[in-house]
């Protein structure tokens, strides 16, 4: 991989096809995550040349865990050999702050977390719950960092992609440069497949997007053989009854085969996303080995909890690229498993809209500490007690 990073050159020139997200070092996904093998995850990643993580400030302690794995490997390994992904804007589940503020302040601290002095792609985290006044005045503030050398690529990221596709639209259309990236999850899987429909990547195309990343290929845990019931994130995972019902089934008709749902739902994510997500992926692989390829591949994000998890994931990677005869996964899934699926094939939850209320009714304010005199914030914009 070329580990050139510069802004003078387009996003899908630099990005890994593969990427580690770390929303799973976060207590939605363990009790303790400091107890999580974090550290022996990341140094085992990068021995993969999975050269890039994902994380975000919304996810507990992530950055701060992300920051000190980095730090514990040794050798350490050079800045300019790995690809940081961070967020901004969402600080808890029902609490969003877009303002450049909040923003710059965001972005200093995780600078901070993360040991570094700069970040290779930031999104504005679930833009679908504030305003898209708010996200425009996030993306420019972003944009700022990006021309101090803070940051370098600017990207949205969230769950519904009718939303994604319109703020990619007016983005380009009120500022007349197009975003980077867009990061989408759970809208190419298995279940939903959403994301690849050629009128919705038009959309896309025609706002100028570079590239587009799909994440959360097992469905944040719908797509598992325990079931999503059983798993720490059931408590919270916004599928209904009967959607998790559907999608546990789908681990029996796995077994059939002799295989396990996940196993299935990732080669299908992985393969399919290279295709379909081509206009929007990335050139930074290596051609040689995966020549049977476009000349751009679709980008994905993998999580694991465990570094069996990522040997996984990181054996099926290898499959796909290097595939050879017939693969039998596209044909179980659309012969047996949509059809059992019925009418919650492409099923999405509602997330954000009108009915939701942002609980953060002062935008704009900051801890009183050092991350905010180093981001030089002005004394008005400080206060003592900003929640973090």
């Amino acid at each position: 991989m070329d580990a050139q990073r510069s802004t003078s050159r387009p996003l899908s020139e630099v990005l890994p096809p593969l990427i580690l997200g770390t929303a799973t070092f976060n207590h939605q996904y363990h009790p303790d995550p400091s107890r999580m093998p974090y550290a022996d995850i990341v140094r085992r990643a990068l021995d993969h040349n999975i050269a890039a993580f994902d994380t975000s400030p919304y996810y507990g302690p992530s950055e701060i865990l992300l920051g000190e794995a980095l730090r514990r490997i040794e050798p350490a390994p050079a800045r300019d050999s790995y690809f940081l992904i961070t967020k901004a804007g969402r600080i808890a589940g029902d609490e969003f702050d877009y303002s450049p503020a909040w923003v710059r302040y965001s972005i200093f601290r995780s600078l901070e977390r993360l040991g570094t002095d700069h970040l290779d792609l930031v999104y504005m985290h679930d833009v679908e719950f504030v305003s898209a006044a708010e996200v425009l005045g996030a993306v420019t503030e972003l944009r700022r960092l990006r021309d101090e050398g803070v940051i370098r690529y600017v990207g949205i990221s969230g769950y519904p992609v009718e939303t994604l596709a319109f703020l990619s639209e007016r983005i380009l259309q009120e500022t007349s440069e197009p975003i980077d990236a867009v990061l989408s999850y759970g809208q190419f899987c298995l279940q939903n497949a959403v994301l690849g429909r050629a009128e919705l990547l038009d959309r896309f195309a025609s706002a100028g997007v570079d590239c587009i990343l799909n994440a959360s290929m097992l469905g944040m845990g719908l797509l598992t053989s325990q079931g999503i019931n059983s798993l720490p994130m059931g408590a919270w995972h916004p599928a209904p009854l009967e959607l998790r019902e559907a999608c546990h089934g789908l681990a029996a008709i796995a077994a059939t085969e002799n295989r396990h749902l996940e196993e299935v739902a990732i080669r299908w994510s992985l393969r399919n996303w290279i295709y379909q997500g081509s206009r929007f992926g990335t050139k930074c692989y290596n051609s040689n080995t995966c020549g049977k390829f476009p000349a751009r591949i679709g980008a994905s994000v993998m999580g694991v909890s465990t570094v069996d998890q990522l040997e996984e994931t990181w054996e099926l990677w290898q499959s796909v690229i290097n595939e050879q005869g017939q693969d039998t996964t596209n044909s179980l899934v659309e012969n047996r498993m949509w059809p059992s699926l019925g009418r919650w094939k492409d099923f999405a939850w509602v997330s954000g809209g009108p009915s939701f209320t942002n609980t953060r009714k002062v935008l704009g304010v900051v801890p009183d500490d050092d991350i905010a005199k180093r981001c030089g914030l002005s004394t008005s914009q400080v206060v003592g007690d900003a929640k973090l």
